[in-house]
């Protein structure tokens, strides 16, 4: 397996590193980045499972996926923080509900952090796109302060007005508050898929439909994990059809803007808070005195026509 993406770049998609913690939704996201950007690596952290499970379901679904991008595991634990995974959501292996395949390569390399430098260094304009905690791109960012000149900006999945892991944090920011803060703090273009408009988009049971209906062993599996997380949503929720497919909403934020309803807003983050720990705490206010907006906000996704890219997506590579 080569170390480098070998496929030729389309100018027209935007180039990406994808910065992950599979996870069901994670997974899914990696299939539409192969297909709508320029993948120029994957980068793993621990989040919804260990570091070790998280970079190996990463390399299951390069393997699914028939790809030769690069990845590099990085941060196997919080900056500040105790590690603490999900496997309420995903399963102890971040991927449980479907009988995967065991990886065919290894790892391309162990300093996530290094990679990510390295990259945006040598090819301006790349956007980061964490789905995940934000460890990587925090240490990242603090080690290269360059870095926020050279990138296009980052797209992540995380936040919003509303929790899950707590009354007033999303999982991903409350894992890594501190790191999340720093993301924030960068001052650079800032794109937030936060639970908000997650939760528009539901893996329902017509959904799975359109990916079970696929042919090919990737439609399969990856149908079956969808079952599994929407499983675990709908027991664990008054009112949810299926599993917020979170992820491949920061994915979808620079392939597929049109799909989006996006408002400027300034966003914070709590780290100190007894009960807030983790909140990111949007300005709604109409007082001119509030602070200048330094994220683009998803506040609508037309759910149909989203999970329709990602059903694309999968017979792209289904086989």
């Amino acid at each position: 397996m080569s170390s480098t993406n070998t496929s030729p770049l389309n100018a027209s998609q935007p180039s990406i590193i994808l910065d992950c913690d599979p996870g069901h939704d994670d997974a899914i996201a990696i299939v539409v980045a192969a297909l709508h950007t320029n993948l120029v690596g994957i980068t793993t952290v621990a989040g919804n499972a260990p570091l070790t499970m998280t970079t190996r379901n990463a390399l299951i679904m390069t393997d699914l996926l028939r790809l030769d991008t690069p990845v590099h595991s990085g941060a196997d634990r919080p900056l500040v923080a105790p590690p603490r995974h999900a496997g309420y959501v995903h399963g102890e292996s971040g991927l449980d509900g479907a009988d995967l395949p065991e990886p065919t390569r290894g790892v391309d390399g162990d300093n996530a952090v290094e990679f990510i430098i390295e990259s945006c260094r040598s090819t301006e304009g790349i956007w980061l796109v964490p789905v995940g905690p934000l460890t990587n791109i925090a240490l990242a960012l603090r080690l290269a302060s360059d870095l926020k000149h050279r990138i296009a900006g980052i797209s992540l999945m995380g936040g919003g007005s509303f929790g899950n892991r707590s009354a007033a944090a999303e999982f991903n920011i409350w894992a890594d508050p501190e790191a999340a803060a720093m993301v924030y703090e960068y001052g650079g273009p800032l794109k937030m898929a936060g639970l908000d408009v997650t939760h528009q988009f539901q893996a329902t049971p017509d959904r799975i439909a359109k990916v079970s209906a696929l042919p090919g062993r990737l439609a399969e599996l990856l149908a079956d994990l969808l079952h599994f997380f929407s499983a675990t949503y709908m027991t664990r929720h008054d009112d949810m059809g299926g599993a917020a497919v979170h992820d491949p909403l920061a994915v979808m934020a620079l392939t597929h803007p049109e799909l989006f309803t996006i408002v400027q807003r300034h966003v914070v983050i709590e780290t100190a808070g007894d009960h807030t720990r983790g909140m990111t705490l949007i300005d709604e206010r109409a007082l001119i005195e509030r602070r200048p907006p330094n994220c683009d906000v998803l506040t609508h996704v037309e759910a149909d026509a989203a999970f329709d890219v990602i059903v694309a997506a999968i017979a792209h590579f289904s086989s």
